[in-house]
Formats: C-alpha cells, sequence, structure tokens
C-alpha cells in the first residue's frame, strides 16, 4: 500500500513539474517574446523577467529586441555618366512590430531576404542619378538619406525599422580603374603642360620688362654721363682757356712737350719729317754742344 503511494504520489509531482515546467518562461534583456495560443496571437511580451503561460496550450515565439546587422553582396551598380561601380553596402535595423513580423516575414532569415532585396534595388534606382564625384564626396549623405526613406517606408510592412543603411566601399572595376587612372594621367600632364606654358611666358612678361627697364636705365645713365662729360670739357676748356690767356709761351711750349711725348715714347719711332717743320721749333732753339770741347 506505501509503494503504491509513492508510486501515485511520485507521479503527482512529475506531472506537476512538467505542467510547471510548461507553464514558466523567462525573457532576457535582448529578446521581446509573443505568446500564442494554437498559432494565434495571445499577447507581445517585452518585459525581461519571469513570466507565466498557459502549459501545453500556448507557445512562445523568441525575437532579438537588439539592432541587426545586415552585409548584402558585393552589387556593381551603373552610376549616370554610366561608370560601373562596385558597391558594398551594410543596414541596421530592429523589429519594432513582433506581430507584424511574425505574419509577413515569420523568421529572421526570411526578414533578412526581403530586406536584402529592398536595400540593392533603392541602391540601383539612387546611384542610377548620380556621377562618381558624387558617391565619392559629402554629397553622399544625401541620397543615403533618401535610401534610407524608401527602404523604411516598404520595410515597415514587416514590422522591420531601418536604422541605417550605408556604403562601406566604392570601387570601380579593375578594368574602369585602368582607364579612369589612363584619363587622369593625361588630364594632370596637360594640366602641367599648361602650367608650364603659363610659367614660361610669365618668365618672358618678365624678361621683356626687365630688359626694357635695364634700357631707359642705361640711356638716362648714358644720357646723365654725357652731359657730366660736357660739363666737364667745357670746365676743362675754361680752365685751359684762362692758363693759356696768363702765359702764352708757356702753354705753347707745354703743349709741344706733350706731343714730343706721345710721338716719341714708343721704341723704334721714326719720323720722316723736314727739319724746319714747326714741330722741331724747340728742338732747332736749344743749342747743340760743342764736341771740340771734350
Amino acid at each position: 500500500m506505501n509503494s503504491k503511494i509513492t508510486l501515485i504520489g511520485g507521479i503527482v509531482v512529475a506531472v506537476l513539474a512538467v505542467l510547471a515546467s510548461s507553464s514558466v518562461y523567462t525573457i532576457n534583456p535582448t529578446e521581446q517574446v509573443m505568446v500564442l495560443q494554437f498559432g494565434q496571437h495571445k499577447r507581445t511580451v517585452q518585459d525581461p523577467g519571469l513570466h507565466f503561460k498557459l502549459p501545453f496550450l500556448e507557445d512562445v515565439v523568441r525575437y532579438e529586441k537588439r539592432v541587426l546587422n545586415l552585409d548584402p553582396p558585393v552589387k556593381r551598380m551603373i552610376l549616370s555618366d554610366k561608370k560601373p561601380l562596385n558597391v558594398d553596402s551594410f543596414a541596421r535595423y530592429r523589429i519594432s512590430d513582433p506581430l507584424t513580423f511574425f505574419k509577413t516575414v515569420r523568421t529572421e532569415a526570411g526578414a533578412r531576404d526581403r530586406l536584402q532585396a529592398m536595400v540593392i534595388s533603392e541602391l540601383l534606382k539612387v546611384m542610377g542619378t548620380v556621377d562618381l564625384n558624387v558617391v565619392l564626396s559629402d554629397d553622399r549623405e544625401i541620397f543615403m538619406a533618401k535610401v534610407l526613406a524608401q527602404v523604411n517606408a516598404q520595410a515597415s510592412r514587416f514590422g522591420i525599422d531601418v536604422l541605417d543603411i550605408r556604403i562601406r566601399r566604392a570601387d570601380l572595376p579593375s578594368e574602369t580603374s585602368q582607364a579612369v587612372f589612363a584619363r587622369m594621367k593625361t588630364e594632370r600632364e596637360r594640366e602641367a603642360a599648361e602650367n608650364r606654358a603659363q610659367g614660361f611666358e610669365l618668365a618672358e612678361r618678365i624678361r621683356a620688362t626687365a630688359d626694357r627697364e635695364v634700357t631707359v636705365l642705361a640711356a638716362e645713365a648714358n644720357k646723365e654721363s654725357e652731359i657730366l662729360r660736357g660739363q666737364g670739357d667745357a670746365a676743362l676748356t675754361k680752365i685751359l682757356n684762362d692758363a693759356y690767356g696768363q702765359d702764352v709761351e708757356f702753354f705753347k711750349f707745354y703743349r709741344s712737350m706733350q706731343a714730343y711725348e706721345g710721338a716719341l715714347a714708343t721704341n723704334g719711332t721714326y719720323m720722316v719729317i723736314s727739319p724746319d717743320s714747326d714741330f722741331f721749333d724747340y728742338f732747332s732753339s736749344v743749342d747743340a754742344p760743342d764736341k771740340s770741347a771734350k
């Protein structure tokens, strides 16, 4: 009898334990839970802690409350200037309405597939309206805000709130990169040639201006020197005239000595002149030495 009571008591305890475990569930701070009864939504619970449900009649479906990450594959997109671009993007989203999420996509994997298609589609549309310069500039934030708004409008139908969409990398394909680099090199070489030509033109202009200024300065200096030389010659002539007027004979003698010095200074000088010439006037007036006196 005691063994039967013990067996029944054990069974009751086991049943109660199963019922207790089936009626109790916990929610982590990073989770949000939907309680379903026969597949129908009963309530949504987002408060962390210990909660209760009807055993065997109600089930729980758990979804992340944290921000989730979406990494679409790299996609080749054509810009408005017909350049292809390999775009590597990412998105951040969270499940804002678990019931709508459950009714539309049910699982996070299904949500990622839907959201990835929406992000790529909107990027293709917007990237087709801009050129490479816009993609590589600060204006990229403007068209990325448009992409975010369009994706959010569609994702709200699935109970998803998209928080951010960004372009991680935007690279030209290798064949396009080579063509772009070649064009950039040609453009830089053209600019360098223009700069050299402008520099040469400026140097020639500066050189011509300097030459003109040198010519003007030299002409003015020559003019001033000629004026000073003329004034000096006039002063010299006046001085000589004054000296000549004081002693005519001495002046003639002095000029004759200068002429003798200039004509007879070089060794081996030969002069064929008549002894009676005026050139030897002061020589003829000098008495010759008496040879008999030796």
